[in-house]
C-alpha cells in the first residue's frame, strides 16, 4: 500500500505525478483484472527518479518516527497464514496506503515491492516512500473489498482487492480513483517477501487523472 506501493503502494507514487507532472501512482487492480497495456519505460524511469529525489530531500528521522513510533517494528507473533491475513486486514483498516501506518514486522527486510510503474527492494524504503505521499492526499480512503489466501500459482500467498479514492492537494484538486489488488507472497517463515500491486487502469490513464480538474469543496 509502492507502495507506495508502493512503494505503494510507492505503492507510493501519487507524488511523483505532482512533482514531475506525469508519473503514476501506487494502487493495484481489482478482481483479477489486469491491465493489458504495458507501462512505457520512460514512465517507470520517471517514477523511480522522482521517488529517489523526494526521498533524498525529505527528513529520514521524521519519516521513521512517524511510522515506527506508533506501530513499532518488532515481529508480531504469527503461527500460520491466517495470522498474517488478519494483520494485513487490520492494516487496511488503518488505510496503510494513505497513512503510512502498517505492521512492518510481517515483512522481510529485503521484501520486493512492485507496481506497474516501479519495483524496488527494502521494507524500510517502502516505509519512507509511503510517508513521502501522505502530505499530498486530501480526504483519502481505501476500501478493502475482499482478502483471501492463496491463488492458482502460490498456496502461500494472500490476495487483497481494494478501491482507492483520494483528491490531491494541487490547485485543480484532481481526483484519483483506482481499483486494484495486491498479492503478498510469503516465505517458509511466514514473512512477506513480495508485495505486488496491479491496477484496473494503465499507468498513463492514472497520470491522466492528475491533470483532470476535480470538484472544489465549498470552502476551497
Amino acid at each position: 500500500m509502492a507502495g507506495m506501493c508502493c512503494y505503494g503502494r510507492l505503492s507510493q507514487t501519487f507524488i511523483n505525478k505532482k512533482v514531475q507532472g506525469g508519473v503514476s501512482c501506487c494502487s493495484p487492480t481489482p478482481n483479477n483484472q489486469k491491465v493489458k497495456t504495458q507501462t512505457p519505460k520512460f514512465l517507470k524511469l520517471a517514477v523511480t527518479g522522482v521517488t529517489e529525489l523526494l526521498r533524498l530531500l525529505s527528513s529520514p528521522t521524521r519519516n521513521r518516527l512517524e511510522i515506527y513510533d506508533e506501530e513499532g517494528d518488532e515481529d508480531p507473533l504469527v503461527s500460520n497464514v491466517d495470522d498474517v491475513l488478519k494483520i494485513i486486514k487490520l492494516d487496511y483498516e488503518k488505510a496503510y496506503f494513505v497513512t503510512g501506518l502498517f505492521t512492518s514486522g510481517i515483512y522481510a527486510e529485503d521484501c520486493i515491492f512492485e507496481d506497474p510503474t516501479i519495483k524496488f527492494r527494502g521494507r524500510d524504503l517502502y516505509s519512507r516512500n509511503l510517508q513521502l505521499l501522505v502530505p499530498f492526499f486530501d480526504s483519502p480512503s481505501i476500501k478493502l473489498e475482499k482478502i483471501e489466501k492463496g491463488n492458482d500459482s502460490n498456496a502461500e500467498a494472500i490476495m487483497a482487492y481494494w478501491k482507492l479514492r483520494t483528491s490531491l492537494k494541487l490547485p485543480w484538486r484532481p481526483l484519483m480513483s483506482v481499483d486494484g489488488n495486491t498479492v503478498y507472497d510469503l516465505d517458509e517463515k511466514l514473512k512477506i517477501v513480495k508485495h505486488v500491486e496491479s491496477w484496473n487502469i494503465s499507468a498513463l490513464e492514472a497520470v491522466g487523472q492528475i491533470f483532470t480538474p476535480g470538484l472544489r469543496s465549498p470552502g476551497g
